[in-house]
């Protein structure tokens, strides 16, 4: 009787133990979200000038500039001059503002692509004398 007992004791036991570590090994992976945020925001903030993106965890976004770094906040100022103290457990992602390609660089890229193709239409038919030559780039 004693022995159904002890088997009992000890399966409810393996069972609160299985159930306990899913919930420590999320918070532990939550711990190293938050040092990578803070590690991404140190990285980010020796850069003054630079404008930074915030991603929250409910999805919403903010702009700004990183103004100090403490162990559990950071400071961000928006363009509008107000400045607000943010949590890394709030925070989903940092990352620098205006990642993308700029227009300028589509407008030189485009201005390249134009090039290319006119001088083509231009020095294909100098050297191929309207398809007589077959030699080069004819």
């Amino acid at each position: 009787m004693i022995k159904n007992y002890f088997v009992l004791a000890l399966s409810l036991l393996i069972a609160a133990v299985s159930l306990g570590l899913p919930s420590q090994a999320a918070a532990q992976s939550t711990t190293k979200d938050i040092e990578q945020i803070h590690a991404r925001v140190q990285l980010l903030s020796t850069s003054k000038d630079s404008q930074v993106e915030v991603r929250f965890r409910d999805k919403t976004k903010v702009k700004g500039y990183i103004t100090s770094v403490e162990p559990l906040t950071f400071n961000l100022k928006d363009s509008k001059g107000t400045s607000q103290s943010i949590a890394y457990a709030e925070v989903d992602s940092v990352s620098k503002a205006g990642g993308g390609v700029s227009t300028k660089t589509w407008f030189i890229i485009g201005g390249v692509a134009a090039g290319v193709v006119t001088t083509w239409l231009i020095v294909k038919p100098v050297f191929c004398d309207g398809g007589a030559q077959t030699r080069g780039i004819c």
